[in-house]
């Protein structure tokens, strides 16, 4: 029988850990890989899912494979601040008292959530804006706009976690800040067992966005590839996504993340040599996306905006370094050749 990474269970993938995919609704990234953690007080996770109707049911369903239950969770490490990363961590806390913990430089994001109180992604937007694309920012604020918002989901975390170690017991965990995908992203090297919990940041067959999130826009792609270069100092372990198998090498696997955003840089490059004075919507219809090379104009209303947001963060890091020049006009940036 084919079996998916997607497919409900509770998987051992080191001892004393074991891997469960949660659904996501409506993503095509499908579903969640949270890691239970045994340990002497009960158990501990690496992410907490999306907060969904069937979310709680589908992970005790998982637990009964290991004699658990959800009220022996104790703490939630959560690697960054996306929804299907934390909002059902916040939920097992109204529920059983459990901890969540989250990367202190999240906090501005936590923060603009609270205040914003919707779904819609106003830095994207503003984003989106600056690439010369308003019909796509239209189209994603009435989409937001439209989406349900519990603010209580967005709860702020139990404590802030920086670089160093983590208090739980039987697992000599280390927390390393690694922001691109989102400013405050955290990745977990358990020192004994030679796995790591790469969240986001490391990804078995796809690249993270880069950009969409909350707040100011800082260079998000340079913190990237500095990120996955950080990866290459620490000791090559068995990487534990997010989502996707685990098993690659963290090192294989960040050094071809890196190529690949060489490769884009280049193709990026090339595309505004090719049309001269260049905004980043232009620059993304001029690509192609996905593993499957497909158009801009047949991604999905969404897949538009993460394009055009991650175009515009490549376009910036070619102006960091001094491979393109940018002019501002009517608030839209034109990129040209140095």
């Amino acid at each position: 029988m084919t079996t998916s990474w997607t497919d409900a269970g509770c998987f051992p993938v080191s001892d004393g850990v074991h891997r469960i995919p949660l659904q996501m609704p409506q993503d095509g990234l499908r579903a969640i890989n949270v890691y239970a953690l045994e340990t002497q007080d009960g158990l501990a996770l690496i992410d907490g899912g999306w907060r969904r109707d069937a979310t709680h049911d589908e992970l005790t369903e998982a637990l009964v494979h290991i004699g658990r239950t959800p009220d022996e969770i104790h703490d939630v490490y959560v690697t960054h601040v996306h929804r299907d990363h934390y909002t059902f961590a916040v939920e097992l806390r109204r529920r059983y008292g459990t901890r969540v913990h989250l990367g202190a430089a999240e906090a501005p994001g936590i923060a603009a959530i609270q205040n914003l109180g919707s779904n819609v992604p106003e830095s994207s937007i503003r984003e989106l804006a600056r690439a010369g694309a308003p019909e796509i920012a239209a189209i994603a604020l009435e989409a937001a706009s439209r989406e349900p918002f519990d603010a209580s989901d967005w709860g702020s975390p139990d404590s802030w976690l920086t670089d160093g170690p983590l208090e739980i017991s039987g697992h000599r965990v280390h927390a390393v800040h690694t922001p691109g995908h989102t400013k405050g992203h955290m990745v977990f090297h358990d020192l004994d067992r030679d796995v790591s919990y790469t969240g986001d940041h490391v990804l078995p067959s796809i690249t993270p966005s880069i950009g969409f999130e909350l707040g100011e826009w800082d260079l998000p792609l340079a913190k990237y590839l500095a990120s996955l270069e950080l990866m290459l100092d620490d000791a090559d372990r068995i990487m534990l996504p997010s989502h996707g198998v685990p098993g690659t090498r963290v090192h294989e696997r960040s050094r071809q993340l890196l190529a690949h955003h060489d490769r884009r840089l280049a193709a990026t490059r090339d595309a505004v040599v090719e049309h001269g004075y260049t905004t980043g919507l232009d620059a993304a219809a001029a690509l192609t996306w996905t593993r499957h090379d497909r158009s801009f104009a047949s991604l999905d209303d969404f897949n538009q905006m993460v394009a055009t947001c991650e175009t515009l963060a490549h376009l910036d890091v070619l102006v960091h370094r001094n491979l393109l020049s940018v002019t501002t006009r009517n608030g839209v940036d034109g990129f040209s050749i140095r």
